[in-house]
């Protein structure tokens, strides 16, 4: 039932508590959520 870890290596990490998902990750799920994502491969940038 688990997930491989090495599956979820290049899909985040952790840190400080909080999930940190890659730039693989955005585009497997193949769009931008416009949430300003620190590796969003999309170019979405949030306004401060």
């Amino acid at each position: 039932m688990s997930k491989n870890n090495k599956d979820n290596e290049d899909m985040f990490y952790i840190e400080n508590g909080l999930y940190v998902f890659t730039e693989a990750y955005h585009l497997k799920r193949g769009y931008c959520c416009k949430n300003g994502c620190r590796h969003c491969p999309y170019g979405f940038k949030k306004k401060k």
